[in-house]
């Protein structure tokens, strides 16, 4: 079984196209590549209710930020100030870069 390749990665900037958060930009934290699920900072938060334990021991209603699928978010670029979808370039070297298919803008600046 084949890994899938998803073309977003860590500290990309992104925008929320569907659920409760739609049109809010934010940050990629974290990719979870086997479930396809994203982690974006202040996206998708929930109050979590914690008794006390040795670990926190007061307790209480904690906020923390739960996965959306990678699905529900694009790419946001700068330059057409929307949610875009990448696509790769092979370089002559041999370098994969990515690039907005809207505008045709590098995406990863090395």
């Amino acid at each position: 079984m084949h890994a899938i390749k998803y073309k977003l990665k860590k500290d990309d900037p992104v925008v929320v196209t569907t659920g409760k958060d739609k049109g809010k930009k934010s940050k990629v934290l974290k990719v979870e590549k086997k479930t396809g699920k994203l982690f974006l900072e202040d996206i998708n938060v929930v109050k979590r209710h914690t008794k006390p334990n040795p670990m926190d021991p007061d307790g209480g209603i904690h906020e923390k930020e739960m996965p959306i699928d990678i699905s529900n978010a694009q790419y946001y670029c700068k330059s057409c100030d929307k949610g875009v979808r990448l696509g790769v370039k092979v370089l002559e070297s041999g370098q994969k870069q990515r690039y907005c298919k809207s505008c045709g803008e590098i995406v990863d600046k090395d």
